[in-house]
């Protein structure tokens, strides 16, 4: 069974300051990895630059992209960028790469909006791209490439392809606008593990396995807190009932100590070492990494 390893995604990086004080108190936590993650409009962050920035800060902290949108990159620019973070950070750079699921950010910047079929053809022959040009530099490794979603399409491209496999914690509700998500229950999770095993074969003991955790929450209520999220009813955080949030792996919702023996549970159902958080969540699960590490 392998380690734990926990991410953070730095969000939106007012100063270089800033910045440095997020990846110290990431650190002090026990954080493996700062991810960027990659949308356009005001006030957001540049992925590479932001986290080339944040590897100056630490000698430790491993940087990732978590993850590109393939549909603004042209393949030869996207290697350049690939090679350079990786000589940059001194090889502590991993690559994320996914299909887009935001498509309001494509109109705004009149990058063209393909159906899913489309954009995942993509993806595929970005990678494919994008290796072969970094297998001509001298210096440079492919990075640990991360793949993954909530889909059967989604989890086979990872399980040809990836180092990391990234299990979503939701899905595009059917018929309705892109970005309307709903959260994936505790059995949903189990089938597409049991899906990815399948088809991943022998390569499925030798991947590191990723959850996306989408609400860290500490409380001595987890039911008044599950209630709450689902009246809430945001676009990406839709839920059928409460019990979705007290038992979907992408919801951490309880005291520390339920938290941290949940995510221990959730390794053990679902293979999840490698636990990512957004950024208003880093600060919660921060103090339950040792609590996690010494329960393990």
């Amino acid at each position: 069974m392998r380690d734990f390893r926990f991410g953070f995604t730095l969000g939106n990086v007012p100063s270089y300051r800033q910045l440095a004080d997020t990846m110290a108190t990431a650190e002090g936590y026990g954080f493996d990895i700062a991810l960027a993650v990659e949308h356009l409009g005001t006030g957001r962050t540049s992925p590479f630059q932001g986290l080339l920035a944040a590897a100056t800060t630490t000698d430790r902290l491993r940087i990732g992209t978590y993850v590109l949108n393939n549909g603004y990159w042209n393949p030869t620019i996207l290697a350049r960028e690939v090679a350079t973070a990786a000589r940059l950070s001194g090889g502590r750079f991993e690559l994320g790469l996914g299909a887009g699921i935001v498509k309001e950010q494509y109109d705004a910047a009149r990058i063209p909006w393909h159906a899913f079929g489309e954009r995942m053809d993509g993806l595929a022959a970005t990678i494919e791209e994008v290796d072969a040009l970094l297998a001509l530099e001298e210096d440079v490794e492919r990075p640990p490439l991360l793949l993954g979603g909530a889909s059967e399409r989604a989890l086979r491209l990872a399980a040809e392809r990836a180092d990391i496999a990234s299990f979503g914690g939701r899905f595009q509700l059917p018929g309705e606008p892109p970005g309307t998500m709903r959260i994936i229950k505790a059995d949903e999770a189990d089938r597409r593990v049991e899906f990815f095993r399948e088809i991943a074969g022998s390569r499925a003991d030798e991947m590191e396995w990723n959850a996306f955790v989408l609400v860290v929450e500490v409380t001595d209520d987890r039911r008044a807190v599950a209630e709450r999220i689902a009246a809430e009813k945001v676009p990406y955080l839709q839920l059928d009932d409460v019990r979705d949030a007290l038992e979907s792996p992408f919801m951490l919702i309880g005291t520390e100590e339920e938290i941290a023996r949940r995510i221990l549970e959730n390794r053990e159902r679902y293979g999840f070492s490698y636990i990512c958080v957004q950024r208003p969540h880093m600060d919660v699960l921060g103090p339950i990494i040792k609590r996690v590490r010494d329960l393990a």
